[in-house]
């Protein structure tokens, strides 16, 4: 199991986002994340990915604990300033806004972190980086600056920066959102490409038919729960659960 979250709950003041939140996600998994805006999809990334602090339950990758609620205690716990530095390096996180560093170019973007972060030699570092930016169709925009990309291309180079850190599970929010129609085939093709490469994700997306073609298991959340989980084809085809299916009509699914 690469991530196990238990029991989460989060609020933000007296407004609660995650209300008993459990997911757990295997190897080679790709888990897709939909639902209507507000219904915690995003925050539920954020605690994953330690960006926000649960405020009770239990985060754990590869069955070493980042975050418990040991009995007794009304706030979530978590490991070591060290433990948790290490933890961030079994994951990749890919943002909406693509999040590049305007003042790098793409080669340095992509190699930044596993240089200074995780002390890799640089030479080994830019020639993975080399590989991934021809992987994702970036060949010889590796001395272009951010502003000179499309924001499909944009994208690309935020998700050959995750892969460079070879992390055990990819996540993306919503990568395609800032993106008009033609970009977002692009992004979506790497996506779909990584999930028949079998690499670990979790996908929050508002893309159907790319969250059927590409997951192994679709999550619908709704109101900071989890309404239904399943196949694709059962979730998205025949869903078992009112509040999905109201859902999905707005999707013509």
């Amino acid at each position: 199991m690469v991530l196990e979250m238990n029991h989460i709950q989060k609020a933000f003041g007296d407004l609660k986002v995650l209300e008993d939140i459990s997911l757990c996600v295997d190897k080679g998994e790709a888990v897709s994340i939909i639902g209507p805006s507000g219904s915690g999809k995003s925050t539920l990334l954020r605690c994953a990915t330690f960006l926000e602090t649960i405020d009770s339950g239990e985060i754990l990758y590869d069955g070493e604990t980042a975050a418990s609620t040991p009995e007794g205690v009304t706030r979530a716990v978590y490991a070591g300033k060290a433990e948790i530095r290490r933890m961030k390096g079994l994951f990749g996180l890919v943002f909406q806004q693509f999040n590049l560093f305007p003042h790098f170019d793409v080669l340095k973007n992509v190699t930044d972190a596993p240089v200074t972060v995780q002390k890799r030699d640089r030479a080994e570092a830019e020639e993975t980086a080399m590989a991934l930016l021809r992987k994702m169709g970036l060949e010889g925009k590796e001395h272009a600056y951010p502003y000179q990309l499309s924001g499909g291309q944009q994208q690309r180079v935020a998700i050959a920066r995750a892969l460079a850190g070879r992390p055990d599970i990819l996540f993306f929010d919503e990568p395609t959102s800032a993106l008009d129609p033609e970009l977002t085939g692009e992004v979506l093709r790497v996506i779909r490409e990584l999930a028949e490469e079998n690499m670990t994700m979790v996908i929050v997306t508002h893309e159907m038919p790319f969250a059927r073609a590409v997951s192994d298991r679709v999550i619908f959340m709704s109101g900071g729960v989890i309404v239904e989980q399943g196949p694709p084809e059962l979730v998205l085809g025949t869903p078992s659960q009112e509040r999905t299916r109201q859902f999905l009509k707005n999707y013509g699914q």
